[in-house]
């Protein structure tokens, strides 16, 4: 059996990542999404266990003690972590995993795990981002900050496989879903030995 392939989407907040990934996952039944932990408060229509599992710092902190992320890290002054069981057992049973991190997480995860597939998202363009931020009704100086910290994201960009610029919804999610299917056919992930032999 093959090994399941980790699909990692990074953009700067606002970019609309959350929302390619569910429609990723509505469009590909071979597809899992990991769900990352964070000490970061909800926002309105976000479900504990669904969106993220809601932690405290104090809860956050044991569960690093006890080695239980994959990659974790400080964003915007929360945590966020990835859950390694989950990750690696999901993988190892062949299936295809979606995880939506920063660029932080995503550069801590290809230390250890080389062979995820990283997808850089990014905005048409700065301005289009702004308006992104400020519809989505954040304070403005969590929009200046999340604008400051988006600078740097995008400069990471250099370091992942795959860049989609996120102009238009469908095009990107269609971009995206035609990456994973290339990544599945890749001669060095198939089981060479389970192919018929004529």
């Amino acid at each position: 059996m093959s090994k399941g392939i980790l699909i990692i989407i990074s953009a700067p907040s606002g970019t609309g990542k959350s929302t390619i990934c569910r429609k990723l996952l509505q469009k590909r039944k071979d597809l899992g999404y990991s769900i990352s932990c964070t000490t970061r408060a909800p926002r309105a229509g976000e479900k504990h266990g669904k969106h993220y599992f809601f932690v405290t710092k104090e809860d956050f902190k044991r569960k690093i003690a006890r080695n239980e992320f994959l990659e974790w890290a400080v964003v915007h002054e929360q945590y966020y972590g990835t859950p390694r069981q989950f990750i690696e057992h999901t993988v190892k049973e062949g299936r295809h995993i979606l995880l939506a991190i920063d660029v932080q997480g995503a550069a801590a995860i290809r230390r250890k795990m080389p062979e995820a597939v990283l997808v850089f998202v990014a905005p048409p363009s700065i301005e289009s981002l702004k308006e992104r931020m400020a519809a989505r009704r954040d304070a403005s100086d969590s929009i200046a900050k999340r604008l400051a910290n988006s600078k740097g994201e995008l400069s990471a960009a250099k370091s992942y496989d795959y860049l989609v610029v996120n102009d238009d919804l469908e095009k990107a999610v269609l971009q995206i879903d035609c990456i994973i299917t290339a990544e599945c056919l890749r001669v060095a992930r198939q089981q060479i030995s389970d192919l018929a032999v004529v």
